[in-house]
């Protein structure tokens, strides 16, 4: 057996080897490619998520509280700076390695700054001392010099401040102030001379390093009536020091910055262990302020999701892939069955069988596997999975020689003959896998998702068991409805559509159709679970604005309504009150009820119901909501699980309203009485545990003052957000200047959310680049292995059909019947392995639910898990394209076999 020899037979058979070689190179591509690619994909996902996250969430800073120093020390801001460094080198090297920017800053407290630049129209003013690293190269001097001594020689204090800062407050460089330590009593007990040296602009205000609080680019508005404004300026370090020893309380501060560059997928685990040493091991006197481990941690979870799904999706393809290179194998001997027949009959062995196989595809095969390791390689990304890809090419090399083997050892005879009982051997296998499966399925879910980062085997295999399991329970049961049909089609004339029943009826592709099942299968699951994650997304913006756009603020003028109302574009606004840690009491005195802190929302059920219909958000409003009342009478309350308990422990809220609970709304007094249960309802946070919802009250004419909105629902095309915004801060001060303000604090600003927003936040972030990746090759590659997988179907069948249909034709069976015999006879080969498949991938997500994590792609909220109308029109579609792709494959291998040349060589040819 020479070397070639075995060249000679593969250039001979050289259709065969290069549909095995480009299985096998496909098979090593997607071992390698798809690490690769979701390695890159995940990188640059957790990049960008890290990036879009506020400041607050990116930066570890450390703080020292504000403390007096001694008036006889020196360098007090010098002696802390080199802290910047020591504080950095012992984070762990997980967090060490990822820190970019870093700030070291020293700063006073708040003392009272006068001057006579400073008139008294401009209000009070306190300032802050600051000294800080890199504020040089991160400004320029719009006026003045830098406070390069940081004392004049008079022993004044130098200082620089932002334009933003100087000019409102109408100072330049030159004007002299008096800063001034005053006690609780506003009573002077020190002052210090400060002179404004300098005026700076940023080079960039979204520089990081002005992201300090509170900042040195504007002034701090009052909190309150009488207070004054703060505002921050830049001194040197002698500066700072003259400002210490002089009474001023100094605190310090040591801020660095994640730098999102710097992350990769595979720190994640050690950046959050690290994280959380960071706060146990923080030095003594220090407090550390940081945010960095909540979106790691959901990254860190979606991002363990999302393998899952993808480890899902990889094993059906591989699955397949291995089922197509079975298959082809069996193919090729089958076609060289006469040759190997030949070799036993001339007294080859099994071991020259097994010999001249594998001299053969060990020419071939291993080359394609390394050509699809090296292709896979030219792709961006972490992860040749090297040994994978040589035990692909070690069994892809294999299979040839062992079909071989059975193949040679094979018998003769009449394929339409088959019996339709299985015999026991198949029995006890299709036994074995389906209890297997059912098996794997029950351990699955009882065991739950593994999130330690590796791929479970268990997870892996189940998906695949199962879809072989329904591909095997579909050839048992298809059969039987044909031979009834075929049995009344052979009382009816013509002979096409009995003849087609019949051999359908007596077909026995059982590994084709297995492999075509598993495809179909993989392309299913992944249309499901995309389409159920869209909608989880859907109905996730929808809970957070059952509108089209949220407003948030504090209280507003109640002619605020009417006045969104005539923004161009709103067609209906719905007003809402939100009261945050509300204590239920047990008597309208005010007694403790023994209730926790509890989030009231108090909603019109007829203009939420209008703002919801008009927005097209599915909502319906329960009956209590639609209940006036007059606050005499206890109030219908749609109460959480949690809160329900409580109040049936405290004996409050009962439903006939005879011991009610009362609630402090706005300075109204309210009883409330639990109408209905509900776990969950819009508006309402997922964390939140302890909610209570309530239909908006008409008070009696006696109570202190009506009660007003704290937010508002839109419904609307094309609103401006910004006009929106404008309308709702004009009520806001409107009624902050009715004199019905019960609080000194000054409003935060309200805030406008849209429902697009909150949709494009959930579907634009972390890991959908992943996700999208993964649906797609798990799609479009299962359907085309499905066709593939069909064409093999179709010609494992072929010879007995050519040879049936050259008996017909020359008894007179027209083009025309032809056709027809072909497509009676391939429809339910097809319908059944496409519906099989279709059904087997709705199916599993259904199965894997609790194991899949898809709450954490949706924003907490389920994944409905069905088939969308247009996933039906997909798998129908992709029926049709099946079943005449599968005729086109049967008439070509028709025309390739010459059907007249069939039949005068017989069955053998």
């Amino acid at each position: 057996m020479s070397l070639f020899a075995a060249v000679r037979r593969v250039r001979a058979h050289g259709g065969h080897f290069l549909l095995l070689a480009v299985l096998t190179l496909v098979t090593a591509l997607l071992i390698t490619a798809v690490p690769r690619v979701a390695d890159r994909l995940t990188g640059q996902g957790l990049r960008e998520y890290v990036a879009g996250q506020p400041v607050a969430r990116r930066d570890l800073t450390y703080t020292s509280e504000p403390a007096m120093v001694s008036r006889t020390a020196a360098q007090v801001v010098a002696g802390r700076a080199g802290d910047l460094a020591a504080i950095e080198g012992r984070m762990p090297p997980a967090v060490r390695q990822t820190v970019g920017e870093r700030w070291y800053h020293a700063q006073t407290s708040f003392a009272r700054l006068t001057g006579p630049t400073l008139s008294s129209e401009k209000g009070l003013i306190d300032l802050s001392l600051r000294a800080m690293t890199g504020i040089r190269q991160a400004a320029t001097l719009a006026e003045g010099r830098w406070p390069d001594p940081g004392v004049t020689g008079d022993g004044a204090i130098e200082l620089a401040l932002a334009d933003t800062v100087a000019g409102p407050l109408g100072v330049h460089a030159g004007d002299r102030f008096r800063l001034s330590i005053l006690d609780p009593d506003s009573r002077q007990l020190r002052a210090r001379t400060v002179e404004l040296v300098g005026v700076f602009r940023p080079l960039d205000g979204r520089d990081g390093i002005w992201d300090a609080l509170p900042s040195m680019l504007r002034l701090t508005p009052p909190e309150g009536d009488g207070e004054p404004f703060l505002a921050v300026g830049y001194t040197a370090d002698a500066g700072l020091d003259a400002a210490a020893t002089a009474g001023l309380p100094v605190a310090f501060g040591w801020r660095y910055r994640i730098a999102p560059d710097r992350l990769a997928p595979g720190q994640l685990g050690p950046m959050i262990d690290g994280i959380a040493a960071l706060t146990r091991t923080r030095p003594a006197g220090l407090t550390l302020t940081q945010g960095v481990d909540i979106p790691l941690r959901r990254f860190a979870q979606s991002l363990a999701a999302a393998r899952t799904l993808l480890a899902v999706i990889a094993a059906g393809l591989l699955a397949t892939l291995a089922g197509l290179t079975l298959l082809a194998a069996r193919l090729a001997a089958r076609r060289r069955r006469t040759e190997y027949l030949l070799i036993r009959a001339r007294g080859g062995s099994t071991g020259a069988v097994l010999r001249r196989g594998l001299a053969e595809s060990a020419l071939v095969l291993p080359l394609a596997a390394g050509a699809g390791w090296l292709l896979a390689g030219l792709l961006p990304g972490a992860g040749t999975e090297l040994r994978w890809v040589l035990l692909a090419g070690l069994l892809a090399t294999l299979l040839p020689p062992v079909t071989a083997l059975t193949a040679g050892r094979g018998e003769g005879g009449r394929a339409d003959l088959v019996g339709g009982r299985a015999t026991a051997v198949r029995l006890t296998v299709d036994v074995t896998v389906l209890g297997v499966a059912a098996l794997g399925a029950f351990l699955l879910r009882r065991r739950g998702l593994t999130l330690d980062g590796t791929v479970d085997p268990l997870l892996v295999s189940v998906p695949v068991l199962l879809a072989v399991a329904a591909a095997l329970i579909a050839l048992r049961a298809y059969p039987w409805p044909l031979r009834l049909l075929s049995r009344a089609a052979a009382r009816a004339r013509g002979s096409v559509a009995f003849l087609g029943t019949a051999r359908a009826g007596r077909a026995a592709t059982t590994g084709p159709l297995v492999v075509v099942v598993l495809a179909i299968a993989t392309a299913a699951f992944c249309g499901v679970v995309a389409a159920g994650i869209e909608t989880g997304r859907d109905r996730a913006a929808a809970r957070a604005v059952p509108g089209d756009v949220l407003v948030d603020g504090e209280r507003f003028a109640p002619d605020t309504t009417e006045a969104l109302g005539a923004v161009p574009g709103v067609r209906a606004v719905a007003p809402l009150l939100i009261e945050e840690d509300q204590r239920p009491y047990a008597d309208r005195a005010g007694r403790f009820g023994g209730v926790g802190g509890t989030q009231v929302l108090l909603v019109d059920g007829a203009r939420l119901a209008e703002v919801a219909r008009r927005a097209g958000v599915t909502l319906t409003v329960p009956d209590p909501l639609h209940t006036g009342g007059d606050g005499s009478t206890p109030l219908p309350a749609l109460v959480s699980p949690a809160l329900a308990d409580e109040f049936a422990k405290a004996g409050l809220a009962d439903r006939d309203g005879r011991r009610p609970a009362w609630l402090d709304v706005q300075g109204a007094r309210l009883p409330v009485r639990t109408a209905a249960t509900v776990d969950e309802f819009p508006l309402v946070g997922r964390d939140v545990k302890r909610f209570l919802v309530l239909p908006w009250p008409a008070l009696p004419a006696d109570a202190p003052h009506p009660v007003v909105p704290t937010g508002f629902l839109l419904a609307g095309e094309r609103v401006d957000p910004s006009a929106v915004a404008r309308v709702v801060q004009e009520g806001q001060l409107r009624y902050q200047r009715s004199g019905a303000v019960t609080g000194a604090e000054r409003p935060r600003r309200p805030e406008v959310l849209t429902r697009s927003a909150v949709r494009a936040e959930l579907g634009g972030s972390g890991v959908n680049g992943l996700l999208v990746f993964g649906f797609t090759i798990g799609a479009v590659g299962g359907g085309l292995l499905g066709l593939l997988a069909l064409a093999f179907a179709v010609l494992a069948g072929a010879r007995g059909r050519g040879q049936v249909l050259s008996r017909l034709r020359t008894m007179g069976l027209s083009r025309r019947q032809w056709r027809g015999l072909l497509l009676v006879e391939l429809t339910p080969l097809v319908l059944v392995s496409v519906l099989t498949g279709a059904l087997v991938g709705a199916a599993l997500p259904l199965l894997l639910t609790p194991v899949l994590g898809l709450p954490a792609f949706t924003g907490g909220v389920a994944a409905p898990v069905r088939f969308e109308p247009g996933l039906v029109a997909g798998v129908l579609g992709l029926a049709v394209l099946a079943l005449g792709f599968a005729v086109a494959v049967e008439a070509l291998n028709n025309r390739r076999m010459r059907l007249g040349e069939v039949l005068r060589l017989g069955e053998e040819s």
